[in-house]
């Protein structure tokens, strides 16, 4: 399914461009001093981010779905569609399961399967969001009104349970961490009492962090609202870092940049828990309103570049070894290219706050110069870096266009005749 001579044939074709934009690159770069060319594009090649399994069908609203056809009808045809990515942009080498949506009756078997695609397994992902009878005791019980927060103990008992089983088919699979991003809330006051709900859901979160393995960890995850709209129990990200602490040492805060009220100070954010020594890591997307779930960088790739400046600082000049995804809904677009635009924004970044002159601005913000850190953090945010990005995904024996490559393979089409023009992924 990769035709990798085929890559190879198309990358003999961009070398050459590619080559003429990095020689004018890296002289623009070795004269502001810093990080040089070779040095960006090391550190691009030890980058990955993960795919969600959810991510490569066509996402859908409370209006609709509109499936593009050749989706993946099984969680082995969805490590397909992550192997085939990776193969294009070689960043791409872990896949996110999220539970019951992909339960493998085999979990061997698909760790085996997986591994022949070369493709590894990410942080496991709960559902306690919505019934489904492997999770809510055959239809005996429900989370209309919460899991982990609900009033009803047998509810929270199964919430629990399942995310022990979640985290035991993640230790058959190769995973070593669990995401629980938790629907519960309030939709209407006096439904509930905000502080022992919050109780509640520390009090399962330490039960699902005692049954964790030796090298796990646990991941909260916070949004501000939706589906409870008056109010969420984990809903910022210092309900967030409460929680972790409540639950256990292993216990830190997984950052969703849709995840936020317009307008929040999002780098800001990542600063803060990681001066708590609770970050844990990163779903990538990008969101105009709220939980857009559009492409990442498409809306504000500055954001994101700040977000990666505070992330080099907290890791002392180079990226801390935190949980990378991308968490996207690919309502109009090929699922695949969207993860392909992603990657490559988030790579850019990456790139852009290596560039950054940090000597340099931690003198101007010393000297309480204010024009002066503007211009270098921007100095940096301005510069194309592309070409680095390209030829770190060459280097890694990706694709230098993975866009272009990707479309020239015509994969999309081979799919919708393979698995047909109305097969829908599983997934919101």
């Amino acid at each position: 399914m990769i035709d990798r001579d085929r890559i190879a044939g198309l990358n003999e074709a961009w070398a050459a461009p590619l080559q003429a934009d990095l020689d004018h690159l890296a002289s623009r770069l070795d004269r502001r001093g810093g990080a040089s060319a070779d040095d960006v594009v090391a550190a691009l090649a030890e980058f990955d981010v993960a795919a969600p399994s959810w991510a490569v069908g066509t996402g859908g609203t409370r209006f609709g779905r509109f499936p593009i056809g050749g989706e993946p009808r099984s969680t082995e045809e969805k490590i397909d569609d992550v192997a085939l990515l990776n193969s294009l942009t070689a960043s791409n080498g872990t896949i996110s399961l999220h539970v019951p949506w992909d339960d493998p009756e085999d979990p061997d078997g698909l760790r085996e399967y997986a591994g022949e695609r070369g493709i590894g397994f990410d942080a496991m992902n709960s559902n306690t969001f919505q019934d489904n009878p492997s999770t809510t005791d055959d239809g005996k019980l429900s989370y209309k009104f919460g899991s982990l927060a609900n009033a009803d103990p047998a509810v929270r008992e199964v919430a629990v349970e399942h995310n022990k089983y979640v985290i035991d088919l993640g230790v058959r699979l190769g995973s070593s961490a669990l995401t629980v991003w938790l629907a519960d809330g309030i939709n209407h006051p006096g439904q509930a009492d905000h502080t022992t709900q919050f109780e509640r859901v520390a009090e399962g979160l330490g039960a699902i962090h005692d049954h964790l393995p030796d090298g796990w960890h646990l991941y909260t995850e916070h949004k501000p609202y939706e589906p409870a709209f008056y109010a969420t129990v984990n809903f910022d990200w210092g309900s967030s870092l409460l929680l972790a602490q409540a639950a256990g040492p292993r216990a830190s805060c997984l950052v969703d940049l849709g995840h936020h009220l317009p307008n929040a100070n999002i780098e800001q954010i990542v600063s803060r828990l990681a001066m708590a020594g609770r970050l844990g890591g990163f779903h990538f997307n990008d969101s105009k309103y709220g939980d857009d779930d559009l492409t990442t960088g498409s809306i504000r790739p500055y954001q994101l570049f700040l977000i990666f400046c505070e992330l080099i600082r907290a890791g002392a000049g180079r990226l801390p070894a935190l949980a990378y995804m991308i968490d996207q809904s690919h309502n109009i677009k090929d699922p695949l290219e969207d993860l392909i635009q992603s990657t490559e924004a988030v790579s850019i970044a990456y790139a852009q706050a290596l560039l950054v002159e940090r000597d340099a601005l931690l003198e101007a913000q010393t000297a309480n110069d204010a024009a002066l850190g503007q211009h270098l953090l921007q100095d940096a945010f301005r510069l194309d870096v592309r070409p680095l990005v390209a030829e770190a995904c060459r280097v890694k024996g990706g694709a230098i266009e993975p866009l272009a490559a990707y479309r020239s393979l015509g994969y999309r089409r081979a799919m919708i005749e393979e698995r047909g023009l109305a097969s829908v992924a599983t997934g919101l």
